[in-house]
Parts: C-alpha cells; structure tokens; sequence
C-alpha cells in the first residue's frame, strides 16, 4: 500500500487546548484512516516549520487525500503538507522506467539539446 507523509502545523488555539488537556492524537488519527483502509504507521512531534508528522499507508492517493481533508476539516490544524513517499525498491523501479524513456523519446529541457 502507498506511504504518505503529512507534516502539520497547529493553530496557536489548538496548543493552548492541548497544553490544558493533554491528549494522544493518535487515538483520532487511527479510526480515521482505518475508515479509509488506510492504516497509521507513526505520529512524531517537531521542532521548525511544522509541529509534527504523521506517516501512514492508503490505497491510493484520493484515499490519502481525503484522509488528510478529513483530519482537518476541524480547523485545529494551521497547515499541511502532504508528500508520497518511495521505497528504495519503488525509486530503483522509477529510475529502470527512466532509462527506459530516455532511451525511447528524445525528450529534453527547454530551450534545445543537453
């Protein structure tokens, strides 16, 4: 099943609840993907740009999307970015299949040759 990665930011509101209620998000998180056939592989908190990241398996990427829509549809959630992420098996098949182009098409960059 696909992998995804969605990195979140939390409305300064939503950490002022958290901070008086502490609560495992994983416990929200998990039913929703699995009403998806998704499944929840790991929540991790962060410093920087976003405060966390959850990675999960859908079975597709509408199914990954409308996950995600699902999760913040509350409004808790100040931004999202959502990225899918390749095994070392997928990316070793990618770049079988780009060689494959390359010697097939004479596609090129813009603006002429090399």
């Amino acid at each position: 099943m696909p992998t995804y990665m969605s990195q979140f930011s939390y409305a300064t509101e939503t950490w002022q609840q958290l901070a008086e209620d502490p609560e495992d998000r994983r416990d929200a998180i998990e039913p929703l993907l699995e009403s998806l056939g998704g499944r929840l592989i790991a929540v991790y908190y962060a410093f920087g740009d976003y405060d966390g990241v959850v990675i999960f398996e859908a079975p597709d990427g509408a199914t990954a999307a409308a996950a995600v829509l699902a999760a913040i549809a509350p409004g808790h959630v100040k931004t999202v970015k959502t990225t899918p992420l390749l095994t070392s098996d997928e990316m070793r098949a990618a770049l079988g299949k780009t060689k494959i182009v390359a010697e097939r098409t004479s596609y090129d960059r813009p603006g002429g040759s090399g």
